[in-house]
Parts: C-alpha cells; structure tokens; sequence
C-alpha cells in the first residue's frame, strides 16, 4: 500500500512504484493486489500508511523534507504504539522552499529525532540506485522485525538524476513479517500481551485485526498504556514502555544493514560518509593519497549506529566526517552515540546544493592535515 503526495523530488518514487505495480502486482488471475491512494496532504499520506500497517500490510508514504516536518505528529504515534511503517525520503535543500531541485543531506538529524518526547527512529541510508532497489525490501523487513517506524534517507542526487547502474539483483531472501501471531500460536501460547517483551529483546508480539481467536484483541492508543494495552498514567508503567523501546532501538543494531569498509591502507586516518558522497570518495582518497595522506574509510549506511562504526573511530587517531549540510549533522549524532571520542571527530561540509566532488573533499582535509 502507498499513500502519497506529490512533492519535489519523491513523486518520481510514487510514480515508478505505480508503474512497477501495474505490471508486477498482480494476482495470476489479473487482479490487482496493491492499493495507491493520492491523499489531500502529507499529514494523510502518513496516516493511511500507519493505519494499513495496523491492519498488518505492507505500507510507505514517500516524501521530501517539507514533508517529514508535517508528519512529525504521526512518527510518534508509530513510534509509541509500536506499528510498522516506512517513508522514504528523498532530501533537498532546505529550510522552507530552500533549493527544491538541488540536493543535501540535511534532514538527518530531524528525521532521526522526529516527533516530540523522546524519540529514536531508525534510518537506513543507501548509497546508489543498486541499494535503493535493494533497501525496497529491506526498510520493509525492519519495519515489521522491529515494529516501528523506518526512515529511508535518499537524496535528490540520488532520486533525480541519470545513473549508470549494474543490473538489479532481485532478493532471493523471504520476507520478514516479524513477531505475528496467527491463531494457532495463540492457542500455543495460551496467553497474549500486546506490549510485554516475552523474548527479552524489547520487541513484544502483535496480532493482526480479524484473527478469529478470543485472545487476539487489543487497544492501540497513543497515550500511555501498560503491558496488556490497557490505558494508564502510572509513572512506573510509562518509565516501563519507553526503557523498553529505548532497547528495541538497541536490538535494531543487530539487523539494519553493517557499514561498508575499506581498511586496506591501514591508516591512522578515518573518513566516515554516507548516501551519494561515496561515489565521490574513491578519487578523494586517491588524490589524498598522491599527497601521502593515506585513509581508510567508512560508510555509514544505518542509525543506529553498529559496533563496526564504534570500531572504526576508536581504531583511527583523526575522524573526517564528510556529509552534504551546514550543521554536521552526522558529525552532531556521532557524538551523541560516541561522546569518548569526539575530540578526534572533524567536519568536511558541503552545502551548495550541487553533488559533493572529490577534489572539494581532498582540498579540505589536505589543510586540516597539514596544519
């Protein structure tokens, strides 16, 4: 299911996902079996999309920043009451109008704090068309495992502009629907609390609308609720449900996509990109190379953050973050999760809403080097 509203530059997700559909989501008998709704306005689109991931389908909005900032309301709502859904983003410059039509990666930090209260959501970040086809599949998987929210971070470079691509591979790995109980589990267990962690890894079960068994229904609100869903303002059971979520967000490190690495220069130096910059990071390297400034690097590719991210920056004297914006934004989260070492986190930015080159990135860490 997609509820959309047209907005620059994420139609054209909406509008491939609705050519796509046309041809490859049909029954054997022609049926269609997908639903598209343009809906009056962003706040809508999210809400459609929360709503049918509750009735247990699969369902994206897309969006751009102007966007994101109008559904910050409804990201909590998933968030606390636990129901799947996925946006995917396509950044632009901003704030307000800004640059429509340039890029940026400047919706990160927002995005990953969106909505009021605490909030932790989880975003996956692609780096070429190759793993925006990929990451289709797998914002879906976490989205459902995890019961949340998941924030696709693309960018206008990405979701505007001509690409060269290798060939699509299309996923061989079944989906994962997550912790569903269907009648027969229910019977199994001979019991069922909507939001109380049986696992120990901060992600309860959920059953679906119009499982035909007596212990299958539950409330879903978005005020505070104990265990069983029941409504509550006790401080205990509220301190209870956000400690817990706060581990489930811990539990996602053990399935959002690692960060690509490349060590092979065995360097003291570390830079650490992500989304359409790495395209620009191989030539960076090489010319900081010819200066013999050797690097290793990483690409981030998911929040939160693995221990390979916490690795790499312990492992490396100097850290380069080098990201699309004005405010380091990454620079300003990796601090947050890694607070012992930012003193050795430095900032390559670039803001002009055209794509990031190489010769910008190695020009600006040959001077911090060579201080």
């Amino acid at each position: 299911f997609v509820a959309w509203y047209p907005i620059t530059p994420s139609s054209s997700v909406a509008e491939a996902f609705i050519d796509s559909a046309e041809s490859y989501r049909k029954t054997a008998d022609g049926k269609q079996n997908y639903a598209i709704v343009q809906a009056e306005d962003e706040l809508a689109a999210i809400g459609m999309v929360i709503g049918a991931g509750w009735a247990g389908t699969r369902a994206m909005t897309t969006t751009s920043g102007p966007g994101i900032s109008l559904m910050a309301e409804f990201a909590g709502l998933s968030y606390f009451t636990e129901i799947p859904a996925v946006i995917w983003c396509v950044q632009r410059v901003g704030p307000s109008t800004g640059l429509p039509t340039r890029t940026m990666q400047g919706d990160i930090t927002k995005t990953h704090l969106l909505s009021h209260g605490d909030t932790q959501h989880v975003l996956i970040i692609p780096a070429s068309p190759e793993e925006c086809f990929e990451f289709g599949q797998t914002c879906f998987d976490l989205a459902e495992r995890l019961q949340t929210m998941v924030f696709v971070m693309s960018d206008l470079d990405l979701g505007m502009n001509h690409w060269s691509s290798n060939e699509f591979q299309y996923p061989t790995e079944p989906y994962d629907r997550g912790k569903v109980l269907d009648a027969e589990a229910l019977t199994k267990a001979g019991k069922f609390e909507r939001y109380r962690d049986v696992d120990g890894d901060a992600i309860p079960y959920r059953t679906l609308p119009g499982t035909q068994h007596p212990l299958a229904a539950y409330f879903t609100r978005g005020s505070g609720h104990t265990e069983k869903a029941t409504y509550t303002e006790k401080s205990e059971d509220y301190k209870n449900l956000m400690d817990r979520l706060a581990r489930k967000f811990e539990t996602a490190k053990k399935y959002v996509p690692k960060p690509i690495i490349d060590t092979s220069a065995n360097s003291k130096v570390g830079i650490i990109a992500y989304g359409s910059t790495d395209f620009s990071m191989p030539e960076a390297r090489a010319q900081l190379a010819q200066q013999s400034i050797k690097t290793d690097y990483l690409r981030v590719r998911a929040i939160p953050f693995t221990d390979e991210v916490k690795s790499f920056i312990e492992t490396h004297d100097r850290i380069y973050i080098v990201e699309q914006n004005r405010d380091a934004q990454m620079k300003e989260l990796l601090s947050l999760a890694f607070p012992e070492y930012v003193m050795k986190i430095q900032s390559v930015l670039h803001y002009d809403g055209l794509p990031i080159d190489a010769v910008m990135i190695s020009d600006a860490i040959m001077k911090k080097e060579k201080r």
